[in-house]
Protein backbone atom coordinates (compact mmCIF):
# COMPACT_ATOMS: atom_id res chain seq x y z
CA UNK A 1 0.00 0.00 0.00
CA UNK A 2 1.05 3.59 -0.42
CA UNK A 3 -0.03 6.94 1.08
CA UNK A 4 -0.96 9.74 0.11
CA UNK A 5 -1.89 12.87 1.94
CA UNK A 6 -2.41 10.96 4.78
CA UNK A 7 -4.74 8.43 3.39
CA UNK A 8 -4.51 4.95 2.47
CA UNK A 9 -4.42 4.41 -1.57
CA UNK A 10 -4.63 1.12 -2.92
CA UNK A 11 -1.54 0.89 -5.67
CA UNK A 12 -2.10 -1.96 -8.38
CA UNK A 13 0.20 -4.52 -7.99
CA UNK A 14 -0.30 -4.07 -4.64
CA UNK A 15 -2.92 -6.51 -1.55
CA UNK A 16 -5.45 -5.44 -4.17
CA UNK A 17 -4.83 -7.47 -6.89
CA UNK A 18 -3.43 -10.66 -4.02
CA UNK A 19 -6.86 -10.88 -3.24
CA UNK A 20 -8.43 -14.50 -3.91
CA UNK A 21 -9.56 -14.44 -7.27
CA UNK A 22 -9.57 -11.27 -8.05
CA UNK A 23 -6.65 -11.60 -11.00
CA UNK A 24 -9.28 -14.17 -12.34
CA UNK A 25 -12.26 -11.49 -12.50
CA UNK A 26 -10.26 -8.91 -14.06
CA UNK A 27 -9.44 -10.78 -16.98
CA UNK A 28 -12.90 -11.40 -17.73
CA UNK A 29 -13.97 -8.88 -20.38
CA UNK A 30 -17.62 -8.94 -19.19
CA UNK A 31 -16.86 -8.22 -15.59
CA UNK A 32 -15.26 -4.06 -16.80
CA UNK A 33 -16.84 -2.15 -14.17
CA UNK A 34 -18.92 1.10 -16.28
CA UNK A 35 -18.84 4.24 -13.69
CA UNK A 36 -20.16 7.16 -14.83
CA UNK A 37 -19.56 10.62 -12.95
CA UNK A 38 -21.81 13.47 -13.01
CA UNK A 39 -20.40 16.75 -13.09
CA UNK A 40 -17.14 17.76 -14.77
CA UNK A 41 -15.35 20.36 -12.35
CA UNK A 42 -12.65 19.69 -9.92
CA UNK A 43 -14.71 16.76 -7.96
CA UNK A 44 -15.79 14.89 -11.30
CA UNK A 45 -12.01 14.80 -13.25
CA UNK A 46 -10.34 13.82 -9.26
CA UNK A 47 -12.92 11.30 -8.70
CA UNK A 48 -12.23 10.04 -12.84
CA UNK A 49 -8.71 10.07 -12.50
CA UNK A 50 -8.09 8.13 -8.89
CA UNK A 51 -10.94 5.32 -10.87
CA UNK A 52 -8.90 5.14 -13.88
CA UNK A 53 -5.08 4.79 -12.01
CA UNK A 54 -6.13 2.15 -9.08
CA UNK A 55 -8.15 0.04 -11.36
CA UNK A 56 -6.96 -1.05 -14.80
CA UNK A 57 -10.02 -2.07 -16.45
CA UNK A 58 -12.60 0.06 -15.53
CA UNK A 59 -14.08 2.62 -17.86
CA UNK A 60 -15.34 5.65 -16.67
CA UNK A 61 -17.80 8.18 -18.43
CA UNK A 62 -18.32 12.02 -17.65
CA UNK A 63 -21.35 13.73 -18.25
CA UNK A 64 -21.56 17.93 -18.09
CA UNK A 65 -24.78 20.23 -18.31
CA UNK A 66 -22.74 22.52 -20.14
CA UNK A 67 -21.10 21.65 -23.74
CA UNK A 68 -17.61 22.72 -21.84
CA UNK A 69 -16.07 20.99 -18.93
CA UNK A 70 -13.67 21.67 -15.64
CA UNK A 71 -16.69 23.89 -13.53
CA UNK A 72 -15.62 26.11 -11.37
CA UNK A 73 -11.89 25.99 -12.75
CA UNK A 74 -13.52 27.67 -16.12
CA UNK A 75 -15.91 29.80 -13.98
CA UNK A 76 -15.26 30.32 -10.82
CA UNK A 77 -11.15 31.05 -10.65
CA UNK A 78 -10.48 34.40 -10.78
CA UNK A 79 -8.75 35.57 -14.47
CA UNK A 80 -6.02 37.36 -12.77
CA UNK A 81 -4.99 34.09 -11.44
CA UNK A 82 -4.23 31.67 -14.68
CA UNK A 83 -1.97 29.84 -12.12
CA UNK A 84 -4.96 28.21 -10.55
CA UNK A 85 -5.96 27.10 -13.80
CA UNK A 86 -3.10 24.73 -14.92
CA UNK A 87 -4.78 22.02 -13.44
CA UNK A 88 -6.99 21.74 -16.44
CA UNK A 89 -3.95 19.76 -18.02
CA UNK A 90 -4.30 17.06 -15.70
CA UNK A 91 -7.81 17.23 -15.99
CA UNK A 92 -7.02 16.71 -20.21
CA UNK A 93 -4.48 13.86 -19.37
CA UNK A 94 -7.68 12.42 -18.25
CA UNK A 95 -10.21 12.91 -20.29
CA UNK A 96 -7.56 11.91 -23.37
CA UNK A 97 -7.51 8.79 -21.68
CA UNK A 98 -9.12 5.63 -23.93
CA UNK A 99 -11.01 4.57 -21.00
CA UNK A 100 -12.67 7.85 -20.24
CA UNK A 101 -15.53 9.25 -22.48
CA UNK A 102 -16.98 12.86 -21.50
CA UNK A 103 -20.16 13.72 -22.69
CA UNK A 104 -21.33 17.40 -22.15
CA UNK A 105 -24.62 19.25 -23.39
CA UNK A 106 -26.38 16.40 -21.15
CA UNK A 107 -28.68 17.45 -17.97
CA UNK A 108 -28.79 14.95 -15.59
CA UNK A 109 -32.28 14.94 -14.15
CA UNK A 110 -33.84 16.30 -16.88
CA UNK A 111 -32.24 15.09 -20.39
CA UNK A 112 -31.61 11.60 -18.19
CA UNK A 113 -32.51 10.43 -15.01
CA UNK A 114 -30.27 9.14 -12.01
CA UNK A 115 -32.37 5.57 -11.90
CA UNK A 116 -31.61 5.39 -15.57
CA UNK A 117 -27.87 6.20 -15.41
CA UNK A 118 -27.96 3.46 -12.61
CA UNK A 119 -29.34 0.40 -14.64
CA UNK A 120 -26.84 1.74 -17.33
CA UNK A 121 -23.71 2.08 -14.91
CA UNK A 122 -22.24 0.11 -11.79
CA UNK A 123 -21.40 2.76 -10.14
CA UNK A 124 -22.77 6.62 -10.72
CA UNK A 125 -20.77 9.39 -8.69
CA UNK A 126 -22.27 12.82 -7.98
CA UNK A 127 -20.06 15.47 -8.34
CA UNK A 128 -22.34 18.27 -9.54
CA UNK A 129 -20.87 21.03 -7.09
CA UNK A 130 -23.01 23.37 -5.93
CA UNK A 131 -24.94 25.77 -8.28
CA UNK A 132 -27.07 27.80 -6.41
CA UNK A 133 -25.98 30.87 -3.31
CA UNK A 134 -27.39 31.39 -0.09
CA UNK A 135 -29.54 34.08 0.67
CA UNK A 136 -29.39 36.64 3.40
CA UNK A 137 -32.74 36.31 4.13
CA UNK A 138 -33.38 40.08 5.28
CA UNK A 139 -35.97 42.86 3.87
CA UNK A 140 -34.62 44.42 0.81
CA UNK A 141 -32.36 41.44 -0.77
CA UNK A 142 -34.63 41.62 -3.92
CA UNK A 143 -33.77 45.78 -4.33
CA UNK A 144 -32.29 46.54 -8.28
CA UNK A 145 -28.44 46.25 -6.80
CA UNK A 146 -28.33 43.35 -4.32
CA UNK A 147 -26.29 40.74 -6.21
CA UNK A 148 -24.89 37.30 -4.78
CA UNK A 149 -20.70 36.84 -4.92
CA UNK A 150 -21.53 34.04 -7.15
CA UNK A 151 -23.76 36.07 -9.38
CA UNK A 152 -20.81 38.46 -10.26
CA UNK A 153 -18.03 35.75 -10.54
CA UNK A 154 -20.10 34.72 -13.42
CA UNK A 155 -20.44 37.53 -14.92
CA UNK A 156 -17.05 38.38 -14.75
CA UNK A 157 -16.01 34.63 -16.09
CA UNK A 158 -18.81 34.01 -18.59
CA UNK A 159 -20.69 31.62 -16.90
CA UNK A 160 -23.56 30.93 -19.60
CA UNK A 161 -26.57 31.89 -17.82
CA UNK A 162 -24.86 35.15 -17.13
CA UNK A 163 -24.40 35.39 -20.98
CA UNK A 164 -27.27 38.16 -21.52
CA UNK A 165 -24.62 40.25 -18.91
CA UNK A 166 -21.01 39.70 -19.95
CA UNK A 167 -18.15 38.35 -19.66
CA UNK A 168 -14.41 38.89 -18.45
CA UNK A 169 -14.10 39.77 -22.12
CA UNK A 170 -14.30 43.02 -23.60
CA UNK A 171 -17.63 43.87 -22.31
CA UNK A 172 -16.80 43.20 -18.50
CA UNK A 173 -13.56 45.12 -19.05
CA UNK A 174 -14.99 48.23 -20.38
CA UNK A 175 -17.97 48.26 -17.55
CA UNK A 176 -14.46 47.33 -14.98
CA UNK A 177 -12.69 50.37 -16.84
CA UNK A 178 -15.87 52.97 -16.96
CA UNK A 179 -16.43 51.72 -13.28
CA UNK A 180 -16.95 54.63 -10.64
CA UNK A 181 -16.86 52.81 -7.59
CA UNK A 182 -14.28 54.11 -5.37
CA UNK A 183 -14.82 52.56 -2.31
CA UNK A 184 -14.75 48.93 -1.12
CA UNK A 185 -16.25 47.31 2.13
CA UNK A 186 -15.65 44.17 3.36
CA UNK A 187 -18.11 43.47 6.19
CA UNK A 188 -17.90 40.24 8.66
CA UNK A 189 -20.23 39.47 11.74
CA UNK A 190 -17.16 38.55 13.12
CA UNK A 191 -13.46 39.65 14.28
CA UNK A 192 -9.92 39.77 12.56
CA UNK A 193 -9.28 35.98 14.25
CA UNK A 194 -12.24 34.83 12.25
CA UNK A 195 -11.76 35.39 8.24
CA UNK A 196 -12.03 33.53 6.20
CA UNK A 197 -9.74 35.03 3.67
CA UNK A 198 -5.89 33.50 2.87
CA UNK A 199 -2.70 35.91 3.52
CA UNK A 200 -1.92 35.56 -0.24
CA UNK A 201 -5.37 37.49 -1.04
CA UNK A 202 -4.57 39.48 1.79
CA UNK A 203 -1.38 40.52 0.43
CA UNK A 204 -3.12 41.47 -3.08
CA UNK A 205 -5.62 43.64 -1.75
CA UNK A 206 -2.52 45.22 0.02
CA UNK A 207 -0.55 46.15 -3.32
CA UNK A 208 -3.46 46.36 -5.58
CA UNK A 209 -2.12 49.78 -7.66
CA UNK A 210 -4.40 52.72 -7.35
CA UNK A 211 -5.87 51.62 -3.79
CA UNK A 212 -5.12 52.23 0.06
CA UNK A 213 -6.74 50.19 2.63
CA UNK A 214 -8.56 51.31 5.37
CA UNK A 215 -8.15 49.44 8.92
CA UNK A 216 -8.84 50.25 11.95
CA UNK A 217 -6.55 50.34 14.59
CA UNK A 218 -9.06 49.86 17.68
CA UNK A 219 -9.59 46.56 15.65
CA UNK A 220 -6.27 45.07 16.02
CA UNK A 221 -4.70 46.56 19.31
CA UNK A 222 -3.99 44.09 21.57
CA UNK A 223 -4.35 41.18 19.03
CA UNK A 224 -0.33 40.81 19.26
CA UNK A 225 -0.23 38.72 22.40
CA UNK A 226 -4.02 36.85 21.67
CA UNK A 227 -2.42 35.24 18.53
CA UNK A 228 0.97 33.78 20.20
CA UNK A 229 -0.87 29.95 20.23
CA UNK A 230 -2.87 30.34 17.27
CA UNK A 231 -2.07 27.84 14.38
CA UNK A 232 0.70 29.35 12.17
CA UNK A 233 -1.76 30.46 8.98
CA UNK A 234 -4.16 32.06 11.16
CA UNK A 235 -0.87 33.87 12.87
CA UNK A 236 1.14 35.43 9.93
CA UNK A 237 -2.64 36.69 8.35
CA UNK A 238 -3.62 38.14 11.66
CA UNK A 239 -0.09 39.62 11.46
CA UNK A 240 -0.09 40.92 8.62
CA UNK A 241 -3.69 42.93 9.49
CA UNK A 242 -1.95 44.22 12.34
CA UNK A 243 0.99 45.51 10.84
CA UNK A 244 -1.05 47.26 7.77
CA UNK A 245 -3.40 48.80 10.67
CA UNK A 246 -0.80 50.04 13.44
CA UNK A 247 2.29 49.91 11.60
CA UNK A 248 3.66 53.68 9.80
CA UNK A 249 4.19 51.99 5.99
CA UNK A 250 7.40 52.54 4.68
CA UNK A 251 7.99 55.20 1.75
CA UNK A 252 7.24 53.36 -0.77
CA UNK A 253 4.53 52.18 0.18
CA UNK A 254 3.50 55.59 1.66
CA UNK A 255 3.95 57.45 -1.66
CA UNK A 256 1.40 54.43 -3.00
CA UNK A 257 -0.97 55.66 -0.96
CA UNK A 258 -1.47 59.05 -1.07
CA UNK A 259 -1.47 58.94 -5.09
CA UNK A 260 -4.25 56.28 -4.40
CA UNK A 261 -8.04 56.87 -6.14
CA UNK A 262 -9.41 54.20 -4.46
CA UNK A 263 -9.93 52.63 -0.59
CA UNK A 264 -11.20 49.43 0.25
CA UNK A 265 -11.62 48.54 4.03
CA UNK A 266 -12.44 45.89 6.66
CA UNK A 267 -15.54 46.39 9.01
CA UNK A 268 -15.93 43.58 11.68
CA UNK A 269 -18.39 42.79 14.04
CA UNK A 270 -21.43 43.50 11.86
CA UNK A 271 -24.17 41.93 10.74
CA UNK A 272 -26.81 42.55 8.30
CA UNK A 273 -30.37 43.23 9.22
CA UNK A 274 -31.97 45.06 6.30
CA UNK A 275 -31.39 46.33 2.31
CA UNK A 276 -32.40 49.99 2.46
CA UNK A 277 -34.46 51.16 -0.73
CA UNK A 278 -33.84 54.86 -2.32
CA UNK A 279 -36.62 57.07 -2.60
CA UNK A 280 -37.98 55.09 -6.50
CA UNK A 281 -38.48 52.04 -3.74
CA UNK A 282 -36.74 49.70 -6.52
CA UNK A 283 -32.94 50.75 -6.09
CA UNK A 284 -30.49 49.73 -3.06
CA UNK A 285 -29.18 52.67 -1.38
CA UNK A 286 -27.48 51.35 1.65
CA UNK A 287 -27.72 48.80 4.39
CA UNK A 288 -28.84 48.53 8.23
CA UNK A 289 -26.45 46.48 10.06
CA UNK A 290 -26.44 45.11 13.44
CA UNK A 291 -23.21 45.41 16.08
CA UNK A 292 -22.06 42.47 17.58
CA UNK A 293 -19.90 41.39 20.38
CA UNK A 294 -18.16 38.23 20.21
CA UNK A 295 -19.25 35.31 22.85
CA UNK A 296 -16.61 32.39 22.84
CA UNK A 297 -13.18 32.64 21.26
CA UNK A 298 -11.50 31.15 17.97
CA UNK A 299 -13.21 29.66 15.21
CA UNK A 300 -15.89 28.83 17.69
CA UNK A 301 -16.94 32.33 18.41
CA UNK A 302 -20.46 33.28 18.07
CA UNK A 303 -21.79 36.66 17.00
CA UNK A 304 -24.17 38.22 19.41
CA UNK A 305 -26.14 41.75 18.41
CA UNK A 306 -25.65 44.46 21.18
CA UNK A 307 -28.60 46.08 20.68
CA UNK A 308 -26.53 49.15 18.66
CA UNK A 309 -27.42 49.84 15.05
CA UNK A 310 -25.65 51.17 12.12
CA UNK A 311 -26.13 52.22 8.53
CA UNK A 312 -23.73 52.13 5.72
CA UNK A 313 -24.36 53.96 2.26
CA UNK A 314 -24.13 51.88 -0.75
CA UNK A 315 -25.34 51.96 -3.97
CA UNK A 316 -23.87 48.03 -4.80
CA UNK A 317 -24.09 44.96 -1.88
CA UNK A 318 -22.54 41.84 -3.04
CA UNK A 319 -23.30 38.63 -0.47
CA UNK A 320 -20.76 36.19 -0.31
CA UNK A 321 -21.74 33.75 2.54
CA UNK A 322 -21.23 30.81 0.33
CA UNK A 323 -22.98 28.30 -2.24
CA UNK A 324 -25.39 26.13 -1.64
CA UNK A 325 -26.11 22.66 -3.37
CA UNK A 326 -29.55 21.38 -5.04
CA UNK A 327 -30.98 17.90 -5.62
CA UNK A 328 -31.05 17.03 -9.53
CA UNK A 329 -34.36 14.57 -8.58
CA UNK A 330 -36.56 13.59 -6.14
CA UNK A 331 -34.87 10.07 -6.28
CA UNK A 332 -31.88 10.77 -4.89
CA UNK A 333 -31.61 11.55 -1.05
CA UNK A 334 -30.64 15.32 0.32
CA UNK A 335 -30.09 17.12 3.31
CA UNK A 336 -31.65 20.43 2.67
CA UNK A 337 -30.96 22.26 5.71
CA UNK A 338 -27.38 21.23 5.18
CA UNK A 339 -26.94 20.91 1.46
CA UNK A 340 -25.63 17.83 0.69
CA UNK A 341 -26.31 14.21 -0.04
CA UNK A 342 -26.05 12.61 2.87
CA UNK A 343 -22.99 9.85 3.13
CA UNK A 344 -20.65 7.72 4.17
CA UNK A 345 -17.33 8.22 3.45
CA UNK A 346 -18.53 9.19 -0.01
CA UNK A 347 -21.41 6.63 -0.08
CA UNK A 348 -24.69 7.70 -0.82
CA UNK A 349 -26.81 6.51 2.13
CA UNK A 350 -29.67 4.08 1.30
CA UNK A 351 -28.62 4.14 -2.49
CA UNK A 352 -25.92 1.38 -2.93
CA UNK A 353 -24.29 2.08 -6.32
CA UNK A 354 -24.45 5.72 -5.77
CA UNK A 355 -21.70 7.94 -4.47
CA UNK A 356 -20.86 11.35 -4.04
CA UNK A 357 -17.66 13.85 -4.14
CA UNK A 358 -16.83 17.52 -3.55
CA UNK A 359 -19.12 20.26 -1.97
CA UNK A 360 -22.59 17.95 -2.74
CA UNK A 361 -20.99 15.32 -0.42
CA UNK A 362 -19.08 17.85 2.34
CA UNK A 363 -20.44 21.36 1.45
CA UNK A 364 -19.24 24.42 -0.24
CA UNK A 365 -15.79 24.57 1.68
CA UNK A 366 -11.84 24.42 0.76
CA UNK A 367 -10.02 25.06 -1.84
CA UNK A 368 -8.81 22.47 -5.27
CA UNK A 369 -6.57 20.78 -3.12
CA UNK A 370 -9.13 20.16 -0.46
CA UNK A 371 -11.97 18.65 -3.26
CA UNK A 372 -9.01 16.40 -4.32
CA UNK A 373 -8.81 14.91 -1.30
CA UNK A 374 -12.06 14.28 -1.01
CA UNK A 375 -12.61 13.14 -4.53
CA UNK A 376 -9.64 10.50 -4.10
CA UNK A 377 -11.63 9.53 -0.99
CA UNK A 378 -14.88 8.87 -2.35
CA UNK A 379 -13.28 7.27 -5.51
CA UNK A 380 -11.02 5.03 -3.02
CA UNK A 381 -14.68 3.51 -1.08
CA UNK A 382 -15.56 2.95 -5.05
CA UNK A 383 -12.90 0.66 -5.26
CA UNK A 384 -13.38 -0.74 -2.06
CA UNK A 385 -17.00 -1.89 -3.04
CA UNK A 386 -15.42 -3.39 -6.17
CA UNK A 387 -13.10 -5.19 -4.16
CA UNK A 388 -15.49 -6.26 -1.54
CA UNK A 389 -18.56 -7.17 -4.09
CA UNK A 390 -20.57 -4.85 -3.25
CA UNK A 391 -21.05 -3.61 -6.39
CA UNK A 392 -21.75 -6.68 -8.34
CA UNK A 393 -19.38 -6.86 -11.34
CA UNK A 394 -21.46 -10.39 -12.85
CA UNK A 395 -24.10 -8.22 -14.28
CA UNK A 396 -22.70 -6.49 -17.20
CA UNK A 397 -23.70 -3.04 -17.56
CA UNK A 398 -24.11 -1.04 -21.03
CA UNK A 399 -23.01 2.24 -19.93
CA UNK A 400 -22.96 4.91 -22.55
CA UNK A 401 -24.58 2.94 -25.20
CA UNK A 402 -27.67 2.49 -23.52
CA UNK A 403 -27.51 6.09 -22.46
CA UNK A 404 -27.23 7.13 -25.42
CA UNK A 405 -30.17 5.18 -27.23
CA UNK A 406 -31.86 7.57 -24.60
CA UNK A 407 -30.15 10.75 -25.23
CA UNK A 408 -31.72 10.09 -28.97
CA UNK A 409 -34.61 9.24 -28.11
CA UNK A 410 -34.83 12.62 -26.34
CA UNK A 411 -33.35 14.53 -29.08
CA UNK A 412 -30.29 15.46 -27.23
CA UNK A 413 -26.88 15.71 -28.65
CA UNK A 414 -23.79 14.73 -26.75
CA UNK A 415 -20.63 17.00 -27.03
CA UNK A 416 -17.57 14.84 -26.74
CA UNK A 417 -14.14 15.81 -25.19
CA UNK A 418 -13.03 16.61 -29.48
CA UNK A 419 -15.56 18.44 -29.27
CA UNK A 420 -14.76 20.91 -26.66
CA UNK A 421 -10.97 20.92 -27.79
CA UNK A 422 -12.53 22.71 -31.14
CA UNK A 423 -14.41 25.08 -29.15
CA UNK A 424 -10.82 25.74 -26.81
CA UNK A 425 -8.88 26.30 -29.90
CA UNK A 426 -11.44 28.76 -31.52
CA UNK A 427 -11.77 30.83 -28.06
CA UNK A 428 -7.67 30.81 -27.81
CA UNK A 429 -7.97 32.11 -31.62
CA UNK A 430 -10.48 34.86 -30.62
CA UNK A 431 -8.08 35.46 -27.96
CA UNK A 432 -4.55 35.82 -29.94
CA UNK A 433 -6.26 38.42 -31.64
CA UNK A 434 -7.33 40.08 -29.26
CA UNK A 435 -3.86 39.90 -27.39
CA UNK A 436 -5.06 37.77 -24.70
CA UNK A 437 -5.24 33.99 -23.29
CA UNK A 438 -8.45 33.53 -24.78
CA UNK A 439 -11.69 34.96 -25.60
CA UNK A 440 -14.54 33.27 -24.15
CA UNK A 441 -17.62 31.73 -25.86
CA UNK A 442 -20.50 32.37 -23.44
CA UNK A 443 -23.29 31.15 -25.52
CA UNK A 444 -24.30 27.52 -25.91
CA UNK A 445 -25.93 27.87 -29.03
CA UNK A 446 -22.66 29.32 -30.29
CA UNK A 447 -20.98 26.35 -29.08
CA UNK A 448 -22.87 23.96 -30.79
CA UNK A 449 -22.71 25.67 -33.93
CA UNK A 450 -19.19 25.81 -33.89
CA UNK A 451 -18.82 21.99 -33.64
CA UNK A 452 -22.08 21.54 -35.78
CA UNK A 453 -24.58 20.32 -33.32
Amino acid sequence: MGSSCGRVCWKWGSPLRRLPGFSRLLSTAALVPQICVVGSGPAGFYTAQHLLKHHRLARVDIYEKLPVPFGLVRFGVAPDHPEVKNVINTFTQTAHSDRCAYYGNVTIGKDVMVKELQRAYHAVVLSYGAEDNRILGIPGENLSGVYSARAFVGWYNGLPENRDKTDITEGSLAAIACSKVKRVWLVGRRGPLQVAFTIKELREMINLPGTRPLLDPADFTGLGDVIKDVPRPRKRLTELMIKSALEKPGEKEAALWASATKEWGLKFRRSPLEVLPATDGKQARGIRMAVTRLEGSGESARAVPTGEVEELECGLILSSIGYRSLPLDSSIPFDPKLGIIPNRLGRVQGAPGLYCSGWVKRGPTGVIITTMNDSFDTAQSVLEDLQTGVLNLSNSKEGFKSVRNILHSRGVHPVTFSDWEKIDAAEVARGKLAGKPREKIVDPREMLQLISH
